[in-house]
């Protein structure tokens, strides 16, 4: 069985079908919609695909606008929006059977020397991700076997997630907690030296556990869900560079939800505590209707709307 890195990595390889142009793959998943973390990540390979590859991307900002359909490819049209001295401005537009799904616009910056350094120091109570289990062995250990599709899919999970902050599994335990969330990541095996690679590696992660942030004060994690939820815009800067096969720290907070959406800001760091990432993302929540079936809270990336 190939490696779940290894397909990340080949999920991320795009054909080129015209000079700014580019089909990516889309696995045909037990999900109903596309991972909206494997759009983003694909539609900013196709935007440095047409950079000269010496300025890495230092932000994105994407919006995600109709749901991908699982096993159909995606197209990618890029605009060269600006080359200048310093900023190259790239925008993308994701295309299936005929149909917009997502926008995202990425700038990308000549590495410069100098200026103001300084970063405010990250929450450092966290145990060392070799000491916590793997998130499916909570789950099971927690919840008992998980159905054959949620199995599958862990299975071919391209991250190893652990939850650096405690879990809770009842209603109980959810008194008063904070909407804070933190989680140790890495991928499952090596990536190459690509930076682009480890770039877009990262985009595809950074949208799996944002808006747990969200719903922690409501329901827990993981067992039968009583929202459904849709990823509607995603945000990221690049402070440092990184490699997305070595552990980083994503702690995650939502500042407010109200009026059926909820803000989930995220802050991800190396094992040293260096900060390289800043995420922010909105999502949309709305109850399941009373007497509606609900689904299990599992092992599955957020959907889009």
């Amino acid at each position: 069985m190939t490696n779940p890195a290894e397909r990340l990595v080949d999920l991320l390889d795009l054909e080129q079908i015209e000079v700014n142009i580019f089909r990516g793959a889309s696995p045909q998943e037990s999900l109903q919609r596309v991972f909206g973390g494997q759009v983003a990540g694909q539609a900013l390979v196709a935007a440095g695909r047409t950079t000269e590859g010496d300025r890495p991307v230092h932000s994105l900002h994407a919006y995600f606008l109709r749901p991908g359909i699982p096993g159909v490819p995606i197209v990618y049209q890029v605009e060269r929006v600006r080359d200048g001295r310093s900023f190259t401005t790239r925008r993308v537009t994701a295309v299936q059977q005929g149909k917009t799904i997502f926008n995202l616009t990425a700038s990308f910056h000549r590495p410069e020397e100098g200026g103001i350094e300084h970063q405010l120091p990250p929450r450092l109570d966290f145990p060392h991700p070799d000491t916590l289990p793997k998130v499916a062995d909570e789950i099971r250990a927690h919840l008992g076997a998980l159905p054959e599709a949620l199995e599958r899919m862990a299975r071919r999970q391209p991250f190893d997630i652990r939850y650096a902050d405690r879990l809770r599994w009842t209603p109980e335990e959810l008194k008063g907690a904070d909407p804070r969330s933190a989680v140790w990541m890495r991928a499952v095996g090596p990536l190459g030296d690509d930076p682009l690679v480890h770039t877009c590696a990262l985009t595809y992660a950074s949208d799996m556990t944002l808006l747990d942030a969200v719903r922690l004060p409501v329901e827990p994690l993981w067992g039968t869900r009583g929202f459904d939820m849709a990823s509607l815009d995603h945000a990221m800067w690049f402070h440092r560079p990184f490699r997305a096969d070595e552990w980083f720290l994503y702690d995650q907070e939502s500042p407010i939800a109200h009026g059926g959406r909820g803000l989930a800001r995220g802050r991800i760091y190396d094992l040293e505590g260096r900060l390289l990432v800043s995420v922010v993302q909105e999502g949309l929540f709305r109850p399941y209707p009373s007497g509606r079936p609900q689904p299990p809270a599992a092992a599955e990336p957020t959907p889009k709307s």
